[in-house]
């Protein structure tokens, strides 16, 4: 790590020692219109899906769904509480979501790989109804934790 100080390289080197592997985070939110509306401005995601009541409605899904990777910007929320820098992340879109929905965002550190310094990662995302609607792989390292893992 050139440049890095030797403080910051002592941080992560207690974030990386406090993380265990098998640590569990869960999180939970309910999307609303301003959330999609937000989204779609901030990323330019203006696809019909997300924006059109008559198109989605016309749809099989029968009305607007939120857009995937809005929802799968759940595990950010735990990445950011635990300075967790990503190098990869891969989505499988099992199910829509929609506005009004609340989906509970449940991640396990499943891997932690001395030889590369990364934590290999998974998430799963099940609506209140039970169904999971997305899961994710992800990798990388923490940096500063700032959330305890659930019990």
């Amino acid at each position: 790590m050139p440049g890095a100080t030797p403080e910051f390289k002592a941080q992560l080197q207690k974030a990386w020692d406090s993380l265990p592997e098998g640590a569990v985070f869960t999180y939970r939110r309910t999307f609303t219109e301003g959330d999609v509306t937000l989204f779609c401005g901030v990323t330019g995601d203006f696809n019909p899906y997300h924006q059109d009541d008559t198109f989605a409605g016309q749809s099989w899904f029968g009305r607007r769904i939120v857009p995937g990777l809005l929802t799968g910007s759940m595990i950010t929320h735990v990445g950011g509480m635990i300075g967790f820098l990503a190098r990869e992340m891969t989505f499988q879109f099992l199910s829509p979501v929609f506005i009004g929905d609340t989906i509970t965002c449940t991640i396990t550190m499943r891997e932690k790989d001395e030889t590369q310094r990364l934590f290999r990662a998974e998430a799963s995302y099940v609506n209140q109804d039970g169904k999971e609607v997305l899961r994710a792989t992800f990798n990388g390292f923490p940096a500063n934790l700032r959330l305890n893992p659930d019990l």
